[in-house]
């Protein structure tokens, strides 16, 4: 099933010279359940594709479609609702309150929500669960590592239960064995049917993609499938 398609998407920044063209018709779908990695150089046009699918943005022209819906209908109260019920983010800087507990950082994405506070406690500690750091629930943000807090912005993602995950550069901040950590816990909710999207121009990220579309100036240059999460040496998928 296609939860968003994207077709001959185009976004550019101002309306009178200098005119910034960042994407030039882009086209493509994503299925529920995937696990794809948005790669390119700085100014390849990622980030502005993550925030348009993201609902943080709006196409210049062309059409998105989520869940068989016409995004380019929805007004600004709309967009807010999909962003903040059907979207989850985590990003390189990991965006926590530092002196506030994990468990009321999770719990943030729940503040408008209509449900009881005993029940946001419940899904927030499902989501720190769920990232293996219920032993620091009660942990403020600023006394953790940097893999730590990743985990928290992930589980704080999650916790609204989103169609879709966006990953930022998640790996960007941290050492190797911690990337390769949050990069496991990634993997295994895919495994469990979340559909994640991760923007990087890390091939070490990247690898563990199941497909990966590569931009260059706006355009995509490549969308492959990897059959397997085996990377070579020299950098390419086999």
């Amino acid at each position: 099933m296609n939860l968003i398609e994207v077709k001959d998407l185009k976004k550019q920044f101002g309306e009178v010279e200098p005119i910034t063209k960042v994407l030039h018709g882009l086209t493509f779908k994503i299925e529920k359940g995937e696990l794809l990695a948005i790669m390119g150089p700085s100014g390849s046009g990622k980030s502005t594709l993550m925030h348009i699918l993201g609902f943080l943005d709006r196409p210049t022209s062309g059409k998105i479609r989520f869940l068989g819906e016409d995004v380019s209908k929805f007004d600004d109260n709309k967009l807010a609702k999909y962003r903040n019920e059907k979207v989850g983010f985590v990003f390189q800087a990991f965006h926590l309150l530092p002196k506030t507990s994990v468990l009321e950082n999770v719990k943030l994405p729940l503040v408008y929500s209509h449900i009881s506070e005993k029940e946001k406690i419940k899904k927030a500690t499902e989501a720190v669960k769920a990232v293996n750091l219920d032993h620091r629930a009660q942990y403020l943000s600023n006394q953790l590592s940097g893999g730590e807090k990743q985990r928290v912005a992930i589980a704080r993602a999650l916790v609204n239960n989103p169609e879709i995950i966006f990953a930022d550069e998640p790996t960007g901040n941290l050492d190797s064995k911690s990337g390769a950590q949050i990069m496991e816990i990634i993997e295994n909710l895919n495994d469990q049917g979340k559909t994640i999207i991760i923007v990087t121009h890390e091939h070490d990220t990247a690898k563990h993609a199941k497909r990966i579309i590569h931009l260059k100036d706006g355009l995509i240059t490549s969308d492959e499938k990897v059959n397997d999460r085996r990377y070579a040496k020299d950098g390419l998928y086999k």
